[in-house]
């Protein structure tokens, strides 16, 4: 590995160690409710390297990443496309949500998370299947 390269991935290395200390509100609620397997037994990593990005949230089972997308994000969607490309070109595959679905639509966010999961691992039980809630409403916050 190329002394250049081999500093880039340190560095990446060290942005998603600080970001993973340090989560955006939704990102926060998003994790607490897919870590454990929580999420019908699928295992999600926070802030994970991916094609020299990170990856907000990721399933190496469904090879599926989850975006959260704030307010900065909307000055950002030529990078946003162009990095979603490329991971693309890696085989994964990209989900995206605003920060206010993950408050407003807690639900419906983990619904679509779980589906394209489902969809990815080529599992049956697409079917119309709704999630098994894991948590009450009260421990989702």
């Amino acid at each position: 590995m190329s002394e250049l390269r081999k500093a880039i991935d340190d560095e990446l290395l060290r942005r998603a160690r600080a970001m993973r200390h340090e989560p955006a509100p939704a990102e926060k609620k998003l994790s607490r409710l897919l870590r454990d397997r929580q999420l019908n037994g699928f295992k999600f990593r926070r802030q994970h390297r991916i094609a020299g990005y990170i990856a907000d949230t990721y399933c190496h089972e469904a090879r599926l990443i989850v975006e959260l997308d704030g307010d900065s994000h909307g000055d950002r969607a030529a990078y946003d496309e162009r990095r979603t490309k490329r991971i693309k070109r890696q085989g994964h595959h990209v989900i995206r949500f605003v920060n206010d679905d993950v408050f407003w639509h807690t639900d419906a966010v983990l619904q679509a998370v779980y589906d394209e999961c489902l969809l990815l691992c080529g599992r049956s039980e697409i079917q119309k299947q709704a999630l098994s809630p894991t948590l009450s409403l009260r421990e989702r916050g």
